[in-house]
């Protein structure tokens, strides 16, 4: 009887102590998880505030084009013809200004750079002297074969030697249509004027 009772005795603890290891292991396997769930968490945060950084030091340029801009307030204004574009940011996002004239009036239309959507529209009737093509025929910008955003951006920022382009202005001067391109580079501003269609630099001057 104690022979009996002892050997169920020693199979109990047995039975124990192998209960008890079974739940060491689970609790160990669910910590290793825990940890190795806890390690891509961060790894994936760290990547996520790497590729924020990243697109923004590289000031990527807006999803609409400039030629799909001024297609817009041709769309819009189909006599009128451009004679003042810019492209400049408004609490961080991208907005094309685009003014024109027709034979009697003047026109402005605020495009957003993103999403295509028009406005701040605006309409002024030209003064005697400027009307009937005058006006039209003097400040006409040339908008064939425009030199895209990166490719003048890049020339700019490498006549600069190093920086970010941050502006961008189309215009007109001696019959020549150019992109004005604002470089920043630490606290300096550079302004730069490139040929809108041939790439030549124009002009450079440090912005006081």
């Amino acid at each position: 009887m104690k022979k009996t009772t002892i050997f169920m005795g020693i199979a109990f603890l047995g039975l124990l102590a192998g209960c008890t290891q079974n739940t060491t292991q689970s609790s160990s396997a669910q910590s290793t998880e825990s940890s190795a769930s806890t390690a891509m968490s961060a790894t994936a945060s760290t990547e996520q505030s790497a590729s924020g950084e990243t697109a923004h030091a590289t000031g990527e340029l807006p999803s609409v084009t400039v030629e799909e801009a001024i297609q817009i307030f041709q769309d819009t204004h189909p006599d009128a013809v451009v004679t003042s574009l810019e492209l400049d940011t408004t609490f961080g996002n991208y907005f094309y200004k685009i003014e024109g004239v027709d034979d009697n009036n003047e026109y402005e239309l605020t495009i957003d750079a993103e999403t295509k959507a028009v406005s701040d529209e605006r309409t002024e009737k030209l003064d005697a002297d400027e009307q009937n093509g005058v006006k039209k025929a003097e400040d006409q910008l040339n908008t064939q074969d425009l030199l895209s955003l990166t490719e003048i951006s890049d020339s700019a920022v490498q006549e600069v030697g190093g920086g970010e382009a941050t502006d961008w202005d189309l215009d007109k001067e001696m019959n020549v249509t150019y992109w004005e391109v604002k470089v920043q580079e630490g606290n300096t501003k550079t302004n730069v004027k490139i040929n809108a269609q041939t790439g030549e630099v124009l002009e450079t001057e440090i912005d006081d």
